[in-house]
């Protein structure tokens, strides 16, 4: 299986407002090192929202089963997945643990579908703290809702 790193990165001007998204994919191929940065806005967004958009963006650029660490500084992304909040939510028809509907579904829907394809880890990292992957991601999501 292919072993594949992950850097995601959100960001938003104001919560709602215009917002983007940025990844970094790396993979190791016979030898050879690849990367490649990707990214996107929405011009009415949440901060989750882009969280979220960066790993399933991410995550369908890859062709084949892959063994994945995804790095994000999204407690929300890392913890709605690593803890199994999601597919709680999802079991429950989409309600949380106090009965109240779960916010962006139809994000959660497709990255359970996409990490059901891969062996995904989850790594959570501090944001603004001189990582130099989540740094890059934060510009490229900066950068995004900037242009859009």
């Amino acid at each position: 299986m292919k072993r594949v790193t992950i850097h995601t990165d959100g960001a938003c001007s104001g919560n709602p407002g215009p917002g983007g998204w940025g990844a970094i994919l790396r993979y190791d191929a016979g030898g050879k090192n690849y990367e490649r940065e990707i990214s996107g806005a929405e011009r009415d967004t949440t901060n989750n929202r882009m969280e979220l958009t960066a790993a399933i963006m991410a995550l369908s650029l890859l062709t084949e089963a892959c063994e994945v660490t995804l790095y994000s500084d999204s407690r929300y992304l890392v913890d709605g997945l690593s803890k199994g909040w999601a597919k709680s939510w999802r079991r429950k028809n989409w309600r949380k643990s106090d009965g109240k509907p779960a916010l962006n579904t139809d994000l959660w829907e497709r990255l359970l579908e996409l990490c059901e394809s891969h062996n995904v880890k989850l790594i959570w990292v501090k944001g603004h703290s001189d990582n130099e992957f989540n740094e890059r991601c934060d510009v490229l999501a900066v950068n995004a809702y900037k242009r859009g």
